[in-house]
């Protein structure tokens, strides 16, 4: 959590999600605070506010997001705080649409709404002045990252008129004419940083300042025509997960109270019980156990997304329908937590959780399933017996192409719903990615999918590499799944 206090007049908190890349903002003067782009479970900033004992006045949107279901209603509902967006944002809730340039008091501070469409068209950075009138930051939203800028492609799924070259044009004019155009000194404070679906070239970095931005970032080159910007900007760039859309939909019509899902989710079922509503409802189970603790036994067609990495977006990659009804299995104590996961992209259709975990569902004598995984030693053994096998790299292509096994194919995890109908059920797979996470999720889906013949390479690629029992390469190699 990065914090500044300045004299007590000004307080500012980057309130940071890993797990989602997603940075939202507390800031407060003088008895009143607001909060930008909050995240779906409101208590957090509850809370905060009371420690201080200030009034949450405002609630500030950069815009409609795409990759996590916002708190702004719940928030409002609990605070009675004024929720503001951009110009051109049509909300259907209760909403301050606010114009370009309009100012908005905050204690002894100001907060100034700069319309920066680009990334989307309601898109609106936030600049805050001190008490002095002096620009102190800027909360940019999906319009600035550090080191790169917001994808211009997801104002498709609104509008087919809103194409991805003339979004990049739109944001280019942004960026030139508003963002750059402030003191060097101004901070950036981003919505997002590495591990974002929302741009190609994060920085691990979550706080910079215009300035620094000018001399690092490949899109805010002083040099660069408009030309240059959109094909930069457009190459290489990936298509976004599939709940997207869905959750933009949320964040502009509403959505279910998050109390409520997580009452829903939390119901614990017994094995019978679990059983029963799995065949009834068809509803899809959900592992979120360790990777290699899915490995050693699991319901049969459950699918593996572990907890403890990426979660929640590749929920949304892998899984398309955000109302699939979902039962999960997962380590004690660690139930709610999923569940809120789950909600914060929009998956609020948890029917429970199984009792006891998987333990509970082996004592009770019921049909259980494993994935084979094998060392790299290993894998390297049964390549010097049988140099023909089929290993299959599940990494992302820009991974894929920097080092890989010579002469092995890249499919990569985030296709591999669309590439599924190019794998033979009779061929054996050695499946690997980068550390061991993303491989059993792969394998698990497989499995579920009719495919036994899947096995894991524990540790990944780096495990690969390290035993120096390969050959590696750069080389990309023509069977390239994409």
């Amino acid at each position: 959590m990065h914090s500044i206090q300045n004299k007590i007049k000004m307080k500012v908190e980057q309130i940071y999600t890993g797990c989602l890349a997603q940075g939202a903002y507390y800031i407060s003067s003088e008895g009143e605070a607001l909060i930008i782009d909050p995240l779906r479970e409101i208590a957090p900033y509850l809370t905060m506010a009371e420690k201080e004992g200030v009034r949450i006045k405002y609630i500030l949107e950069t815009h409609f997001h795409a990759d996590f279901v916002s708190g702004h209603i719940d928030l409002a509902k609990a605070t009675g705080a004024k929720i503001i967006y951009g110009p051109t944002a049509k909300p259907q809730f209760e909403a301050y649409i606010a114009k370009d340039g309009e100012e908005f008091k905050l204690g002894s501070l100001t907060i100034r709404v700069i319309h920066t469409p680009g990334h989307t068209m309601e898109s609106t950075c936030y600049l805050l002045l001190d008490e002095m009138g002096k620009p102190h930051s800027i909360y940019t939203g999906d319009t600035l990252f550090i080191g790169d800028v917001g994808r211009p492609d997801l104002a498709q799924k609104v509008s087919a008129d809103l194409t991805q070259e003339k979004q990049a044009g739109f944001l280019y004019d942004s960026l030139r004419n508003k963002i750059m155009t402030l003191p060097d000194e101004v901070i950036v404070y981003p919505g997002h940083g590495a591990g974002s679906a929302c741009g190609k070239n994060m920085s691990k970095e979550t706080v910079s300042t215009i300035g620094a931005q000018k001399q690092l970032n490949y899109a805010l080159r002083q040099d660069m025509s408009k030309e240059e910007f959109i094909h930069e900007l457009l190459d290489g760039l990936a298509p976004p997960p599939a709940y997207f859309p869905a959750n933009v939909m949320m964040n502009i019509q509403g959505y279910k109270n998050i109390s409520e899902v997580i009452h829903q989710g939390t119901k614990a079922l017994n094995p019978d019980t679990f059983e029963l509503v799995a065949n009834e409802t068809e509803a899809l189970i959900l592992d979120t156990r360790d990777a290699q603790r899915f490995a050693a036994g699991f319901i049969p067609n459950s699918i593996n997304i572990g907890i403890d990495g990426g979660f929640a977006p590749w929920v949304g990659s892998l899984i398309p329908d955000i109302n699939q009804p979902l039962l999960i299995v997962a380590e004690s104590g660690r139930e709610e937590e999923v569940v809120t996961r789950l909600a914060r992209v929009g998956y609020d259709n948890t029917l429970g959780f199984l009792s006891g975990g998987f333990e509970a569902w082996k004592q009770a004598g019921k049909e259980t399933d494993t994935v084979v995984s094998i060392s790299a030693d290993t894998l390297a053994g049964i390549m010097g017996e049988n140099p023909g096998i089929k290993i299959l790299d599940i990494r992302k292509p820009g991974e894929y192409v920097s080092e890989h096994i010579d002469k092995v194919s890249n499919l990569p995890l985030d296709y591999l719903n669309e590439n599924m109908s190019r794998l033979n059920k009779d061929e054996t797979y050695y499946v690997h990615c980068a550390g061991g996470y993303r491989s059993m999720i792969f394998c698990s889906i497989l499995k579920a999918r009719g495919y036994e013949n899947v096995i894991d390479i524990q540790g990944g690629f780096k495990a690969i590499n390290q035993s120096g029992k390969f050959h590696i390469t750069d080389y990309v190699c023509p069977t390239t799944l994409k």
